[in-house]
């Protein structure tokens, strides 16, 4: 007998959504599907239970890398089928953007691969909007090579005015080389706003990395600073006790695109910042060789966007007022942050054409909506 269940694919466990898992559905775990194999000399098989850390150690030994997002225990399944914005992401472009194919599982049980001259129509939506169009079981990406140590820096700024500084902000990281990417987390928690800068700079001569760093600077008083050299491996691993998520849906996640931190966006940056709920807010780096790529090329469309904005935590009705006040300064949203549901939600997640286009693919392969789990298109 037929019933309508709830369906969850479940790679590396990580997801914050927590739609991988429910109560009284199916679950298809396929984190043992965690093969890692070097192909060649610069490309790598990969299953989707793999995770991050293990794919960067492999490439390390080969001098080679793969940008994957910044936490190493994200599973190779959710990242690569969303878009992976990680630490080189100015330099090298997503994570779907070095996917060469991906074999698929299909609302009808077949098992067809995706790539550039096989099913274009499904590669084109697996990058991007994958989780409603199969089970992937193996990706195949091309890498690129890496030193054995890159440049990173911890800064902690007291900025006088935090809207001006993410101003600064912004407009230092759209003109850095693209070698450098930087993430921005600050928590409202503090009496006085601290704001914590990560910095990454792929280059392993620390003349050259001190040179890159130098507009960062200047932009609010320090309080510590500090620079070394790394393995990327390093930059993927959490701090001891810091990963405790296994993609059950906490804490609540808000996600938003911006093609530049402008005076109205930062304003409303300070505006959530003093809203009455804890969280922690984070602005990564995108843009960069993102742009490089055409808008058209993958389901995932906002390549202007330079900036990621994601808030973890919050909830309360103050803090959602003013998060719905921040939208219309932002352009898109990027789905793994983002924990809301519902069609106003889906429809920032994508440009219309690329959502209409989706819409008819969908029909195609998944015409009874079988994949609905994680920001669910509808067919009709």
């Amino acid at each position: 007998m037929h019933q309508d269940l709830p369906l969850g694919i479940f790679s590396g466990g990580h997801g914050i959504s927590g739609r991988s898992l429910n109560n009284g559905g199916i679950v298809i775990a396929v984190d043992a599907l965690d093969t890692i194999e070097m192909l060649d000399d610069s490309r790598i098989r990969l299953g989707p239970g793999a995770v991050w850390i293990d794919v960067a150690r492999t490439l390390a030994g080969h001098g080679r890398a793969l940008t994957s997002g910044d936490a190493g225990t994200v599973g190779v399944g959710g990242l690569a089928t969303a878009g992976g914005i990680g630490w080189f992401v100015r330099e090298h472009g997503l994570t779907i953007d070095h996917l060469r194919s991906v074999e698929v599982v299909t609302a009808d049980g077949e098992l067809v691969r995706a790539s550039a001259d096989e099913n274009p129509d499904l590669f084109w939506a697996m990058r991007g909007a994958g989780a409603n169009f199969g089970v992937a079981v193996s990706f195949e990406f091309d890498t690129d090579p890496i030193g054995a140590e890159v440049g990173f820096a911890l800064l902690v700024y007291y900025p006088d005015d935090i809207a001006s500084f993410l101003q600064d902000w912004g407009a230092a990281i759209e003109n850095a080389h693209p070698s450098v990417t930087g993430t921005l987390m600050i928590s409202p928690a503090d009496r006085r706003t601290a704001v914590q800068a990560l910095i990454a700079v792929d280059s392993d001569d620390p003349d050259t990395i001190i040179e890159r760093l130098q507009p960062f600077g200047g932009l609010a008083p320090l309080a510590s600073q500090s620079v070394r050299l790394t393995p990327y491996t390093a930059l993927l691993v959490p701090p001891p006790g810091t990963d405790t998520q296994h993609g059950l849906g906490e804490p609540h996640g808000h996600s938003a695109l911006a093609r530049h931190l402008d005076p109205e966006l930062a304003r409303a940056l300070a505006e959530l910042l003093a809203s009455d709920a804890p969280f922690i807010l984070s602005i990564r780096s995108a843009g960069g060789a993102t742009a490089d790529v055409s808008p058209d090329a993958t389901a995932y469309g906002w390549r202007d966007a330079n900036f990621l904005v994601v808030t973890l935590g919050g909830g309360t009705a103050d803090f959602e007022k003013r998060w719905k006040q921040l939208l219309p300064h932002t352009k898109g949203m990027y789905l793994s942050f983002e924990t809301d549901t519902g069609p106003e939600v889906l429809a920032r997640a994508f440009p219309a054409p690329h959502l209409e286009r989706l819409r008819k693919l969908k029909a195609r392969w998944d015409p009874t909506g079988l994949f609905r789990d994680n920001f669910p298109i509808d067919p009709s």
